[in-house]
């Protein structure tokens, strides 16, 4: 055990180990798991089979794929020694938050040494004058706002589950707030990195939350969205926003999709500050209605939020119903009390829960695309007749203020020809995103499911260059093998 240690200190004076060969997976000798309880206590270490399907999966539609064995660290001292260690031995390290990932970035597709960084879970250092916060792994954004909640300040970033906090900057996540607040990317200050062998970085210096900076290159944004693949996020700095002094809601019902796309172009290119601007489907709608007990129209909806002062307020309120109007809204609802604004983000943040009761015994399967805003009524009118032409039982719902969305198909796992349509279906979508100047994905990460889309995306010398960052960092290719690239 203590030459397992000590080999894993100078990991970097040994030749590749025999652990396994790129693609295969193997089991792990006694002795190293051994040397794993040394780091962080027995009661933290399982190889239970049961806690490996555990962390095999997400809740994508990819296969199940275990680790070898799950840790779960205390600290950022025992994720060091935990990397040193598996580097050092050439065991695969797959980072673990909360398990809601959409594109199987927690797969072990080479077995491996799963990091669970949930017990890390403390915040570390407010700063309410700095709109700062530094948090562990394991704080999950309802976590986070629930603590600052008496600040007068909150974390916007929301995906629809309560994802944690450094799983989020790894994925490069966004939510409902994004068209005002950002993405991630815009709200990650400063990132600390545990390195493939073992070192420790803090991406923008050690305990600095600046707002901007000219120094150097940008390595908080390299390592914003890198899906686990260069290192192991074990704190986060991070930007905090004002609470606004107040806060209304509102619904809307269309006629058709392309109403309700052109309503939200004509309200961002009449500068209303809207804070979401979301659309849902006719499905869509009608599993929302019957999962979180709404009472809404069954047809093409937005539901949007406006944050400021009480008079600035009436003016987005009156300006926007104008427009909706003009293009045909029917049924436009406001939502001025805390309770009712809750149950409907309620209601769009378990959207992905109101489709899977559709089809009860069905799986998921999510995919979403970015387009430019100018393009998203044509890709959004297309992606809705080919859902139907095809068959497959599914909904639209997105961002649709950042020309984002998501399809959500329901697929029996028994059914091959399903599966394969589903598949298809996916693929296609990412291609017309593609073809329209848009991305393949605006915030699932690109996982195992869109590693083509991405090389048509970025072309031949983008993927080189992500090659030779990843060689660099990690030139074992240890690092949640198999994903990304």
């Amino acid at each position: 055990m203590a030459s397992l240690l000590r080999a894993a200190v100078t990991w970097g004076l040994f030749p590749w180990r025999g652990y396994c060969s790129r693609g295969t997976q193997g089991k792990l000798s006694t002795d190293f798991v051994e040397t794993l309880k040394a780091v962080v206590g027995s009661p933290h270490v399982s190889t239970a089979a049961s806690v490996l399907e555990q962390h095999g999966h997400d809740e994508s539609m990819h296969r199940c794929q275990p680790p070898d064995v799950v840790v779960w660290p205390q600290n950022v001292e025992q994720v060091s020694q935990l990397a040193a260690l598996c580097y050092g031995q050439n065991v695969p390290i797959i980072p673990f938050g909360t398990g809601t990932g959409l594109e199987g970035g927690v797969c072990a597709v080479q077995g491996g040494v799963c990091i669970n960084l949930t017990h890390m879970d403390r915040i570390l250092e407010l700063n309410p004058e700095d709109f700062s916060v530094v948090v562990e792994p394991g704080v999950t954004r309802k976590a986070l706002n629930t603590y600052v909640r008496d600040s007068g300040l909150w974390f916007p970033v929301d995906p629809g589950a309560d994802a944690s906090l450094c799983g989020m900057a790894a994925t490069g996540a966004s939510g409902t707030n994004t068209v005002r607040y950002g993405t991630m990317r815009d709200n990650v200050l400063n990132l600390e990195v545990v390195l493939p062998g073992g070192r420790l970085l803090h991406t923008a210096g050690q305990s600095r939350h600046f707002r901007k900076s000219a120094a150097g290159y940008n390595l908080t944004g390299l390592f914003v969205g890198s899906e686990g693949t260069l290192g192991l996020i074990t704190a986060a700095t991070l930007r905090l926003h004002p609470v606004p002094e107040a806060t209304v809601a509102a619904t809307c019902a269309f006629p058709s999709v392309q109403a309700a796309v052109d309503s939200t172009i004509h309200i961002l290119q009449a500068a209303v500050p809207v804070a979401r601007i979301e659309f849902l489907d006719d499905v869509m709608m009608d599993a929302c209605n019957k999962y979180s007990n709404l009472n809404c129209s069954v047809a093409p909806t937005l539901f949007l939020e406006f944050h400021g002062s009480e008079q600035a307020l009436a003016e987005q309120l009156q300006r926007t119903e104008e427009i909706a109007l003009y293009n045909g809204a029917s049924h436009f609802s406001w939502a001025k009390e805390a309770e009712q604004r809750s149950q409907l983000w309620a209601a769009r943040h378990n959207a992905w829960y109101a489709i899977l009761a559709l089809r009860p015994g069905c799986k998921g399967y999510a995919t979403d695309v970015c387009v430019p805003i100018s393009r998203l009524p044509e890709i959004l009118v297309q992606t809705k007749e080919d859902l139907k032409a095809s068959g497959i039982t599914g909904a639209i719902v997105g961002h649709v203020g950042d020309g984002n969305f998501h399809c959500l198909l329901l697929v029996d796992p028994e059914d091959a020809d399903e599966i394969h349509r589903v598949k298809a279906f996916a693929h296609q979508l990412g291609r017309r995103a593609l073809a329209l100047r848009g991305t393949c994905t605006g915030e699932h990460g690109i996982g195992l499911g869109k590693r083509q889309l991405l090389q048509e995306e970025v072309g031949t010398v983008g993927m080189e260059t992500m090659w030779q960052l990843k060689a660099t960092l990690d030139p074992r290719g240890l690092m949640n093998p198999g994903k990304m690239l």
